[in-house]
């Protein structure tokens, strides 16, 4: 009884949550620690110019790539209520659409991002000395962004079809592909940052393809892949219901671009350097979340689509107490281990390595809230109501973060632009309690 498989349509207390959420977790958390490979290897072993390089671009390869949320995140809440309803030959259909529109999008993104990535690596501010890097890494990671899209597709899916341990065993898989041909693409054969894009996308192949494999194929899960055509209501519902992911992709990108114009206007490649290091170390706690989310959704949208009111009540309750506990805990540990982690990534420079721990001192106080809103936000998109989710999204990622680092900087200098996230986070948890207070008596989860 101890080892009973988790289904969709159980009552969820706390041990049983973490039983079927902790291998989204791990998952994204391994997602987060191999991307951040990259950028280690990247800056000790090739140098810090190119790896602000890396950084620079970065943004424009996360809007690109990011469409593979959008719909791995909207089409799984929408297949999950439709098993919830107790189709489940619809919901293999629906799931079927959603791969077959990320192969097409893939193509269509992959073939822009090559051929503009030069004239974009100069919009995004790149310098004479970043050009060559930025352009190489970006043509390089884009010819596997297929598979990157299909790679965050299945890893919601495998969820959805009561396989989160499957998932859990394709990152591993793509993630330890990674981390030995980062070591040997760049340590070893001294590639520099095409070796880093090179490594990546092989281990994206991995991420992608399997997945893909097993859904193909005769399967003991709730989802395969089946004869579908392609219903654009259904495709438009399903991307517009995962907007949001789109639009946090999106605003994180766009907010990441003016974060590295501000910090080149006060304190330069350092400063872009040392903004590189924490969003990657900011993506290993923020996994923690986004693998939870990744668990709850489905159970969510099942139970929505099921009409099962108390339940729904339930994994509410439970999952605003374990946020907001899960984030103390982030921001103590972002604030003990600040020096450590950030001279992992810069020790060797004795001025990037101050200013990177002082910034992520600062910065750590914001996961006290982040979780709470990425909740929130996955929380409106399982209940297939994309507009609520997109909303908490934009205004989260997008505008208050901008409005922050344009404003506190003009107040507090340098200081403000590693203050900014946390202030933006706190009115998003404004706006989060604000939908969910406003929407109570449409879905009656309290």
């Amino acid at each position: 009884m101890k080892n009973k498989p988790i289904q969709l349509s159980d009552h969820f207390t706390y041990r049983k949550l973490f039983r079927f959420c902790l291998s989204p977790i791990i998952m994204m958390v391994f997602t987060s620690i191999y991307g951040v490979v990259d950028g280690l290897f990247v800056s000790n072993f090739v140098g810090k110019i190119p790896f602000a390089a890396i950084n620079l671009v970065m943004p424009f390869i996360m809007i690109l790539g990011g469409v593979g949320f959008m719909v791995g995140t909207g089409g799984s809440a929408l297949v999950a209520k439709t098993l919830g309803e107790g189709k489940r030959e619809k919901a293999n259909q629906y799931f079927t659409m959603m791969v077959k529109l990320t192969v097409i999008l893939g193509l269509i993104l992959s073939t822009l991002g090559i051929v503009l990535m030069r004239p974009i690596s100069y919009l995004l501010g790149a310098t004479d000395a970043m050009i060559k890097d930025c352009v190489v890494y970006g043509r390089v990671i884009f010819f596997f962004n297929i598979a990157f899209m299909l790679q965050n597709v299945f890893q919601t899916f495998l969820t959805t079809a009561q396989k989160p341990k499957l998932g859990l065993a394709a990152t591993v898989a793509a993630g330890l592909t990674n981390m030995t041909l980062d070591a040997l693409f760049i340590a070893v054969f001294k590639w520099g940052v095409a070796g880093a894009a090179m490594a990546t996308g092989i281990s994206q192949c991995i991420g992608g393809i399997l997945p893909l494999i097993y859904f193909i194929r005769p399967n003991g899960s709730l989802l395969r892949l089946t004869k579908s055509g392609m219903e654009g209501k259904i495709l438009i519902k399903a991307c517009i219901n995962g907007s949001s992911e789109l639009m946090t992709n999106i605003s994180s990108s766009l907010v990441s671009i003016l974060y590295n114009f501000q910090l080149l206007r006060f304190a330069g490649e350092n400063g872009v350097a040392a903004y590189g290091t924490l969003m990657y170390i900011q993506f290993i706690f923020i996994s923690v979340f986004i693998g939870y989310t990744i668990g709850t959704a489905p159970v969510i949208g099942y139970n929505y689509g099921a009409n099962n009111l108390p339940e729904l009540k339930n994994m509410l309750q439970k999952s605003y107490f374990i946020m907001l506990g899960a984030g103390m805990i982030m921001m103590l540990l972002a604030w003990c281990l600040a020096a450590p982690l950030s001279k992992i990534f810069v020790g060797y420079d004795a001025r990037l390595f101050e200013m990177t721990t002082h910034a992520f001192k600062l910065f750590s106080f914001a996961f006290l809230f982040s979780g709470i809103n990425i909740f929130t936000s996955s929380f409106f998109t399982a209940l297939n109501n994309g507009g609520v989710s997109a909303a908490i999204s934009f205004l989260r990622t997008l505008v208050f973060q901008m409005l922050s680092v344009l404003i506190l900087p003009v107040f507090l200098g340098l200081n403000g632009i590693w203050w900014s996230i946390t202030v933006a986070e706190v009115f998003a948890v404004i706006i989060s309690l604000a939908f969910l207070i406003g929407n109570r008596k449409k879905y009656h989860y309290f």
